[in-house]
């Protein structure tokens, strides 16, 4: 697990989460601000397959990458190596990306299922979890979390949900995208051809079965943050899946924190995002968490915004 060559470790930090690591293929580490400390990135989706277009991702879909497809030995080994590294007084901590971790943030919170794209596309979903619990109870690593981090449109896969069967008795979580309250402003941020109806059945018909965190992304475009009315929508879904019997621990409340796609988005600033948090306490009920960033507009890493005639 050397660095490449010619490329210089560089630290982990909770501002650029790359989904590469040395010479890895599928497990990248990350610091990240929402698990509180080093999260182990699964990357079922290296060709960048998507089905979302979110505005805010980071990912850059404007080149056809390589044909790259998971192999499942391949990945054991990498996340084997990985969590052999990161093991209490293991070898990664001493390297170039862990030494100048703050002694809080040194430790592993999860195995996350995530990465260049919906990770729940990919067709071999329960197999990889499977690999992944082994891999980590055998490490010593039966505290860390397994999370799928996802937007949702793929709950209802009969090989999914036999992998959150999985899940739920090795520590799981679902962290499931909400990022909007009516089906207009669903499609300018999520940019997709899925109805946000199906993608709240979905959260529905999961959450019944166990609890749920929803993560819920909010930002400016061309200066202008969500309006009212828009919150006021999205927190009435929240109160619809609540009254239908879903299970939420938290509301994960956040802005962008990294480069995105288009430079119209930029980070809402923190009193925005905690009015918002607010809102979900008071109006739904349910815990809420908030997370900031400090993006300013015109970062987009493309090279022009969606719909624009530049």
């Amino acid at each position: 697990m050397c660095a490449a060559p010619g490329k210089p470790p560089t630290p982990l930090s909770e501002s650029a989460h790359p989904r590469t690591f040395r010479t890895n293929t599928f497990v990248y580490p990350v610091l990240s601000r929402r698990s509180g400390g080093v999260s182990v990135g699964v990357n079922l989706n290296p060709d960048k397959a998507c089905n979302f277009d979110c505005i805010y991702c980071q990912v850059d879909r404007s080149k056809k990458p390589p044909e790259v497809f998971v192999q499942l030995d391949p990945f054991e080994a990498e996340l084997r190596g990985v969590l052999e590294g990161l093991k209490p007084g293991g070898w990664l901590w001493s390297e170039p990306e862990f030494a100048s971790l703050p002694e809080a943030k040194r430790r592993v919170t999860d195995i996350a299922f995530s990465g260049d794209g919906e990770p729940t596309t990919f067709r071999n979903f329960s197999e990889v979890v499977r690999r992944a619990v082994g891999v980590k109870e055998v490490l010593g690593f039966g505290a860390a979390k397994t999370v799928l981090i996802t937007n949702a449109t793929g709950l209802d896969r009969p090989d999914v949900q036999t992998g959150l069967a999985l899940m739920d008795t090795h520590n799981g979580e679902i962290w499931a995208k909400l990022d909007a309250g009516t089906e207009a402003y669903f499609k300018t941020i999520d940019r997709t051809d899925f109805p946000l109806a199906r993608v709240l059945g979905n959260i529905l018909s999961c959450a019944r079965v166990r609890q749920i965190v929803i993560q819920s992304c909010f930002m400016r475009l061309n200066g202008i943050g969500p309006s009212d009315a828009e919150i006021s929508a999205y927190i009435s879904r929240l109160n619809e899946l609540k009254q239908g019997g879903a299970k939420i621990a938290r509301v994960q409340v956040y802005t962008v924190a990294r480069n995105p796609a288009y430079g119209m988005v930029s980070s809402l600033p923190d009193g925005e995002v905690d009015r918002i948090a607010a809102r979900v306490r008071q109006d739904a009920g349910l815990p809420a968490e908030s997370f900031y960033g400090s993006v300013p507009e015109g970062r987009g890493t493309l090279a022009k915004d969606p719909d624009s005639n530049g």
